[in-house]
C-alpha cells in the first residue's frame, strides 16, 4: 500500500488513528475507507477491522445499509417478509481525493458507486483535537450529495421491517473484550435503555478505555443512536429510523458527530464534561 492510500492522524505528535482510503475488499463488503486502529493516547486499540461476528464491520467510517436498494454496509440485505438476504446489490465508496491533508485532520471527497452509476457524492471532513493528557477527540462530519436527477432514499432494516435495526449512517465498531462494555448516556444506563434513543452524548466505558459520542448539531440530535453492548461493541447514528430519508436531487444531508476517546472508565459527569468540550472547540 502506497502512502498516498492512507493518512494517520495525529495528537499533540502521538498517531491516534489510520485512515485506509482505498482498502483492498471483496465487493460484498462494500468496500470504502475507513480508521482503524484508533487508539486512546495511551494506545489501547479502540475499534475493530472485520471482525469474525460482522466481517463488514470496518472501524470507524459511514456505512448505510439502503440507499435506493443498494447495500453500502455489507454483508446480507434485510428484505422485508423474508429476513437478512445475499443479494448482488453492493456499492461502494470510492476515495477521489484530499482537498485538504494534516496531521490533525484532512477533507477528502468520495463517490458512492452502485451498478455502474454514482448515486452520492460525499465531502468528509475529520480533524482530532487533544483535549486533556488522557483524552482527545474525533471530530468527523460528512455531506452527502444526490448527485442523479431522481429522489433517492436512504433505508434501513428498521424502515423495512426489522424493529430495534435502524443502522446506517455514522457507525463505530468497537474494541470486543471479555465482558461487554459499560452503556450510559447523563440520565440512562443499559443497552435496552439508550438503544433507539435521542440523547445528547452516549457513553461506551471498557475495561480500561471510553468512547463518548455526541451529535455536534441540531440534525444530528434528531436522530437515534443504535447501541450494541451485548452482542458486540458499536454505536452509530442512525439516518433512517422510523421512515426513510427522502434526498431529492441535488441536495445535501449533512451529519456531525464528535467521538471522545480516553483512556480509563470515565464517570458520567466526566464523560459529559468532556463532550461539551470536545463540541464546543
Amino acid at each position: 500500500m502506497t502512502p498516498h492510500d492512507t493518512a494517520v492522524l495525529r495528537v499533540a505528535g502521538r498517531p491516534v488513528g489510520r485512515y485506509v482510503t482505498r482498502p483492498e475488499l471483496p465487493p460484498r463488503l462494500s468496500p470504502r475507507p475507513y480508521l482503524h486502529p484508533v487508539t486512546t493516547l495511551a494506545g489501547t486499540a479502540v475499534t475493530e477491522l472485520s471482525p469474525a461476528d460482522h466481517i463488514h464491520h470496518l472501524g470507524v467510517g459511514v456505512a448505510v445499509p439502503d440507499v435506493e436498494g443498494h447495500n453500502f454496509w455489507g454483508g446480507r440485505t434485510y428484505v422485508r417478509d423474508q429476513g437478512p438476504t445475499e443479494l448482488d446489490n453492493h456499492g461502494a465508496q470510492r476515495h477521489t481525493a484530499f482537498q485538504l491533508r494534516d496531521p490533525d485532520g484532512f477533507v477528502e471527497e468520495l463517490r458512492w458507486v452502485a451498478a455502474g452509476a454514482e448515486l452520492l457524492r460525499e465531502r468528509r471532513t475529520v480533524a482530532t483535537t487533544e483535549l486533556t493528557a488522557s483524552a482527545w477527540a474525533l471530530d468527523f462530519t460528512y455531506s452527502l450529495t444526490n448527485v442523479t436527477a431522481n429522489m433517492l432514499s436512504i433505508g434501513s432494516p428498521a424502515t423495512n421491517g426489522r424493529p430495534g435495526a435502524a443502522y446506517g449512517g455514522f457507525f463505530w465498531r468497537a474494541r470486543k473484550e471479555q465482558e461487554p462494555p459499560q452503556v450510559f448516556t447523563v440520565d440512562r444506563e443499559g443497552e435496552a435503555a439508550v438503544h433507539g434513543t435521542r440523547a445528547d452524548w452516549v457513553a461506551l466505558a471498557g475495561s480500561t478505555w471510553t468512547l463518548v459520542f455526541a451529535g455536534a448539531t441540531d440534525q444530528t440530535r434528531q436522530d437515534p443512536w443504535f447501541v450494541r453492548a451485548e452482542e458486540y461493541p458499536g454505536v452509530g447514528s442512525s439516518l433512517a429510523c422510523e421512515e426513510r430519508l427522502a434526498v431529492p436531487p441535488g441536495e445535501t444531508v449533512v451529519r456531525r458527530i464528535v467521538t471522545v476517546v480516553a483512556d480509563g472508565r470515565l464517570p458520567r459527569l466526566e464523560a459529559a464534561a468532556l463532550v461539551r468540550k470536545a463540541v464546543s472547540q
